[in-house]
């Protein structure tokens, strides 16, 4: 394997790449997922991207550095963790799949509710759980939960979001607690406002860009790529020791 090469050669953590590393990503077919997969890709990972909508997938694995293969695959249905379980090795799960429906909280409708609470935590929770066994068999991996900087602080407008994203963050911790000892490091990557297609409509707006402008010490939205950069260092052999923590890809938000 490429992956004993690199060690072989002496180079150092940093630079062994994922060669010969099988990573999931869900949600991977727009936004931050798919930047995800495209960045394991090219760090030499044999990647599963799932996400609902075929043709996304088929743009992904055309534009990838290497193959890669593509599950159409809802989330929150019990096939996808039948086909987690039943996979002979799996290094990396990039735990990605979410969504948020911003609405004052005396408006927050049960059907918002009981969305994000459905996709946002029990079906990580359960994504999770499915990885972990296949893990368990080899007593390696890293787990990568996508949380928020509002997964750290309050919003308005953002209660049932900023509820699942504490939520994903308490999983890590608890995670990491239980599966360190066996080898599996757990962490999340926290991101600010990204320019992704299910952002885009909130930045569109000249009051609400401007206000996460001030926010965003870096005077910059933050990109698919910063974020895809934190997945791969905690995906990658360079984060070895880092387990049951938070990385905030938030340029400052939550310093204040």
């Amino acid at each position: 394997m490429i992956e004993t090469d690199r060690k072989a050669q002496g180079l150092p953590v940093w630079a062994q790449g994922l060669d010969g590393q099988v990573a999931l990503v869900t949600g991977a077919g727009r936004g931050l997922g798919r930047a995800c997969a495209l960045a394991l890709a090219e760090a030499g990972a044999a990647v599963v991207a799932v996400a609902r909508t075929e043709a996304d997938l088929q743009r992904l694995a055309s534009e990838a550095a290497a193959p890669v293969e593509t599950w159409v695959e809802d989330v929150t249905d019990e096939g996808l963790l039948d086909r987690i379980e039943g996979m002979d090795r799996l290094d990396v799960l990039v735990n990605n799949a979410g969504t948020n429906r911003p609405q004052p909280f005396p408006e927050v409708t049960d059907a918002a509710l009981d969305l994000l609470l459905d996709l946002n935590v029990r079906s990580a929770f359960r994504v999770a759980r499915s990885a972990a066994r296949v893990m368990l068999r080899r007593k390696s991996g890293s787990i990568i939960h996508m949380s928020s900087q509002m997964g750290h602080v309050g919003a308005a407008d953002r209660t049932v979001y900023c509820m699942t994203k504490h939520a994903i963050e308490g999983l890590t911790k608890a995670m990491g607690v239980e599966l360190g000892p066996q080898g599996i490091r757990v962490n999340a990557v926290a991101p600010t406002f990204i320019e992704t297609p299910m952002t885009r409509p909130y930045l569109e707006d000249p009051a609400f860009a401007e206000f996460v402008r001030n926010m965003i010490k870096m005077n910059r939205y933050g990109s698919v790529d910063d974020v895809a950069a934190a997945v791969l260092y905690l995906a990658s052999p360079a984060s070895s020791i880092v387990n049951g923590t938070s990385l905030r890809v938030d340029g400052g938000w939550t310093a204040h």
